[in-house]
């Protein structure tokens, strides 16, 4: 990847970054190995999967959508109400990872965003784990 190109270009623009944020949910709905995050998701996932797909915009390198429409992210804050430990952060994790796994991103891109998926979605956590 050149210091130019954006993962947002890589993952095809909007119509790549919108798709990623299907899959995502997809994913979630349809694995019930990620129930426990999928019960923390309102009934109809519309509204969630436009949020993501306006964050990850941004996030991603392209247009600030999310920021433009909500102000900044405070992305730990806004998950505050909702318990998230490691189980959780490893179930949004499995969706991420199969979302990305069509994205037609080369294996050193994928990777790259795996690792910036797990640091924000470990950083999410707010509840201790069981022992």
């Amino acid at each position: 990847m050149s210091d130019s190109t954006s993962y947002y270009d890589l993952i095809g623009g909007d119509a790549g970054v919108r798709a990623l944020a299907e899959r995502f949910y997809r994913q979630m709905d349809e694995d019930p190995s990620c129930a426990r995050i999928r019960h923390l998701h309102p009934a109809d996932l519309n509204h969630s999967r436009d949020k993501l797909y306006l964050f990850l915009s941004g996030w991603l390198g392209g247009p600030p959508l999310y920021v433009e429409q909500y102000g900044h992210p405070m992305l730990r804050r806004r998950h505050l109400p909702f318990p998230i430990g490691s189980d959780e952060r490893d179930q949004w994790m499995r969706c991420m990872v199969a979302a990305l796994a069509d994205s037609g991103l080369d294996e050193a891109a994928r990777q790259h965003l795996v690792g910036s998926f797990f640091n924000t979605a470990d950083f999410m956590r707010n509840r201790e784990d069981p022992r």
